[in-house]
């Protein structure tokens, strides 16, 4: 029995989305494994851009404590996104088995929340596991989204291609048709032509001579 080849290009997102999440799930880790000070001092640097970034268009200040929260969210949204891509280049019914990438954002939530319970100065909260969640959610369902625009987007280019094979087909069988028609009435002529020849003013009496020559020329 064969085996169907897979196709290269989903090998190669499949490499590429796995390695993806992996290192997204790491740089999660890494964050969590940093002590308060560091942790405090990088969230510092990135509210004191965030809020030059909003004082041009007169909006914030924001706080350190909204900065982290939108840091916890916006890192599991990445790793819920890449979850959903790297479902679907595994799974054709990647809409079955949402449930997986749940599971799986649910765990580096509730792990990144453990590793902070050891860490100096660090502390670990319910409400973060919760953020992360609704990142993990919102990263899903980005990700579904263009998935399902990218497959009604796919199934209409084929349909397409398929009408425009079936107009082909149409023209070529018509013209097939226009053919053999012309063919017939030219042999018909060329046979009037051979009997007037002859002297003959009526049709001969086999009345199905047209059948005949088309079966010897087949």
């Amino acid at each position: 029995m064969q085996t169907q080849k897979t196709n290269p290009w989903l090998i190669a997102f499949r490499v590429i989305f796995t390695i993806a999440l992996l290192a997204c799930i790491a740089y999660i880790f890494r964050n969590s494994l940093q002590t308060g000070a560091e942790s405090s001092l990088r969230s510092q640097a990135v509210m004191m851009k965030v809020n030059e970034t909003l004082g041009r268009v007169h909006l914030g200040p924001l706080s350190e404590h909204l900065i982290r929260k939108i840091a916890h969210f916006l890192e599991f949204a990445m790793e819920g996104f890449l979850l959903m891509l790297c479902l679907r280049v595994y799974t054709a019914h990647f809409v079955r088995h949402m449930s997986w990438p749940l599971l799986i954002g649910m765990g580096t939530a509730l792990m990144d929340e453990t590793i902070q319970l050891f860490i100096p100065n660090r502390t670990s909260m319910v409400t973060d596991v919760w953020i992360d969640m609704l990142g993990v959610v919102a990263g899903l369902l980005v990700a579904l989204i263009i998935l399902l625009i990218v497959r009604v987007v796919m199934a209409f280019a084929r349909i397409k291609r398929e009408n425009r094979a079936l107009r082909e087909e149409r023209e070529q069988l018509r013209r097939a048709q226009m053919e053999q028609e012309h063919e017939r009435l030219a042999r018909r002529a060329a046979h009037r032509a051979h009997e007037a020849q002859l002297g003959h003013d009526e049709m001969p009496a086999d009345e199905n001579w047209e059948e005949k020559e088309e079966e010897q020329a087949e």
